[in-house]
């Protein structure tokens, strides 16, 4: 794999010059995944702030070993992060990360809501997705990935038969003509700035905004946890990004799951 240099790189590493946080950039045309090649790069000493953005992946892959179909046009990125944090908070970064994208998307669209844990959806349709990884060495968090995707614009033939339900695109739902220089920017300086929050303030600083946008505030939900599913009312997000859900008077915590909307 090699990395390259376009106008496009060009562009998005000048701009981080600007952040605190995210400070190197390496930009792939072919590559096998993002979150991939920055797990690889975690092995050595790759700086904390380090992006990895791709144009084309060939083995894409989401939350609970998802394919994740990266299609023209798509925005891949991978950041890797080495925070000071125990083993059980780098979860939390998929929520963190989740508010940096509503704000930034709902420049585009205003329809932009949260899904818990990990989706962002225009009208119930998703438009982006993320996963979080991490690598620990005796119960220390050594790195963590986050690796985001957005369907900007519509393929051309389509998409996939087996998802055209249930995913939309960014495009679709905007007047104007989206640059994908612009928003790549945007969407890392609205990183930059919500890992921040959360760094100096603490997730609690960042629970109130998503649970905002959250699609399922305070509505009945299905919940499948990969063992049952659970019915409730979706009441709170805890300080820990648990979803609570009120299950005829009695809360359960949720850790882990994929949520549908009743």
């Amino acid at each position: 794999m090699m990395i390259l240099k376009t106008s496009y790189h060009a562009q998005l590493e000048a701009s981080l010059q600007a952040l605190k946080h995210l400070h190197t950039l390496q930009y792939f045309k072919h590559i096998d995944s993002t979150n991939r090649e920055a797990m690889r790069q975690l092995e050595g000493e790759v700086q904390s702030g380090t992006v990895i953005i791709a144009d084309q992946q060939s083995a894409g892959r989401g939350r609970l070993g998802r394919v994740w179909h990266t299609v023209e046009d798509a925005m891949t990125i991978s950041i890797i992060f080495r925070p000071d944090l125990p083993p059980e908070k780098p979860p939390q970064l998929s929520l963190v990360t989740a508010v940096a994208l509503q704000q930034t998307l709902a420049n585009y669209c205003a329809d932009i809501r949260i899904k818990w844990p990990n989706d962002l959806l225009i009208h119930g349709a998703k438009v982006s997705g993320i996963l979080t990884e991490m690598r620990t060495q005796q119960k220390h968090v050594d790195g963590v990935v986050i690796g985001l995707g957005v369907n900007l614009k519509q393929p051309k033939n389509g998409w996939p038969s087996d998802i055209q339900q249930h995913v939309t695109d960014l495009q679709s739902h905007c007047m104007q003509p989206i640059s994908r220089t612009t928003c790549a920017m945007q969407i890392l300086a609205s990183l930059d700035r919500w890992y921040d929050i959360y760094l100096q303030q603490g997730f609690a600083a960042i629970r109130h905004r998503w649970w905002q946008y959250h699609i399922a505030s305070q509505q009945k939900v299905r919940v499948f946890n990969g063992n049952r599913y659970i019915e409730g009312v979706a009441i709170a997000l805890d300080d820990d990004g648990a979803l609570l859900l009120d299950v005829q008077g009695d809360i359960q915590r949720i850790m882990a799951g994929e949520v549908f909307l009743q």
